[in-house]
C-alpha cells in the first residue's frame, strides 16, 4: 500500500506506465494499481501511481492543481490542438509581438470557460470524442468552467514561431486547449508541440522515478521472490516424494 511518484516518457501513454508497474507490483503481491490524472502519449511529466489500498486516495491527489511547462507553435494549428496530427491551419504570426503574448496570457486566468477538443477521452452519448473525431466527425459538448492560476509565456529566441510556457491550473484543464485559444487570442492559430507535469499539489517530478530505474530497483526484490518461488516448489517437490516414499514403505510393511 504506497503511493509513487513516476516520470512518463515521451509516447507512453498513462495506461502504460500503469501497466508496467502492475506487472511488476502484481509479483510482489499486490494487484491493485491506480493513477491519479491522465497526460497525453506526447505529454512526459508526473504521473502519481497508488497501489493498493491506497488507491483510495487517487481522487485526491487527482482534484489538486498541477503545473505544466511547454512549447506551443504560433500560425499552425491541428485537430488534436498537439503535435500528433496534421497541420490543417495556416495562419500569419508574424505580426504577434512579444508584449501582445505576455498581456494575453495574463488575460486567460482565472476561472474560464474552456470547450474540450475533439481529440479527448470525454465520452458523449456513450462514445468517446476523440472516437468520433478519428471519423472526421464533430459532436455538440458542453465548455467546462477550469481555474488558471497563472499562464507565463516567453518567446524562443533562435525561432520566434515557437513560444514557451508554463502554465499552473486546476483539475480538468486542456493546456493544448489554452494554448490553441491564445493562438486564436493573437489573430492567428497554434498547436502544442511539447508538455511537460512539472507537479501535482506539492509533489514535483524532480522526485519521481523514471520507469527504468523502477524496473532496475525492483529487480533485486523480484529475483527474491523468484527465489523463494523456487526454493518454496522445490520443498513441496521433496514433501511429496517423501510422502510417496513413506506410503510405498507403509504398504510392504502391511
Amino acid at each position: 500500500n504506497m503511493v509513487l511518484l513516476v516520470d512518463k516518457p515521451k509516447g507512453w501513454t498513462s495506461f502504460d506506465v500503469v501497466g508496467k508497474t502492475r506487472s511488476l507490483s502484481r509479483k510482489l503481491g499486490v494487484n491493485k494499481v491506480g493513477h491519479c490524472g491522465t497526460l497525453d502519449p506526447m505529454a512526459t511529466g508526473l504521473l502519481i501511481l497508488c497501489f493498493g489500498k491506497a488507491t483510495k486516495m487517487v481522487d485526491k491527489f487527482t482534484g489538486m492543481d498541477k503545473t505544466y511547462s511547454g512549447t506551443m507553435k504560433l500560425g499552425e494549428g491541428t485537430p488534436s490542438q498537439d503535435a500528433c496530427t496534421e497541420i490543417d491551419e495556416t495562419l500569419p504570426w508574424e505580426h504577434i509581438t512579444d508584449a501582445a503574448l505576455a498581456a494575453g496570457a495574463g488575460e486567460m486566468t482565472g476561472e474560464l470557460s474552456q470547450m474540450p477538443p475533439m481529440y479527448s477521452a470525454i465520452k458523449v452519448k456513450g462514445e468517446r470524442l476523440y472516437e468520433a473525431a478519428r471519423r472526421g466527425e464533430t459532436v455538440a459538448r458542453k465548455e467546462r468552467r477550469v481555474v488558471v492560476n497563472s499562464f507565463e509565456v516567453s518567446r524562443d529566441l533562435e525561432d520566434r514561431q515557437l513560444v514557451h510556457f508554463t502554465v499552473d491550473c486546476s483539475k480538468g484543464t486542456y493546456v493544448r486547449t489554452l494554448a490553441y485559444d491564445l493562438g486564436k487570442k493573437m489573430g492567428s492559430s497554434a498547436h502544442l508541440t511539447a508538455l511537460r507535469r512539472e507537479s501535482i499539489g506539492a509533489h514535483n517530478v524532480c522526485d519521481a522515478w523514471t520507469v527504468a530505474a523502477l524496473v532496475d530497483s525492483c529487480a533485486p526484490m523480484l529475483a527474491e521472490v523468484k527465489a523463494a518461488e523456487h526454493a518454496a516448489k522445490e520443498a513441496a517437490a521433496e514433501a511429496a516424494k517423501e510422502e510417496a516414499i513413506d506410503a510405498a514403505t507403509e504398504e510392504k510393511l502391511a
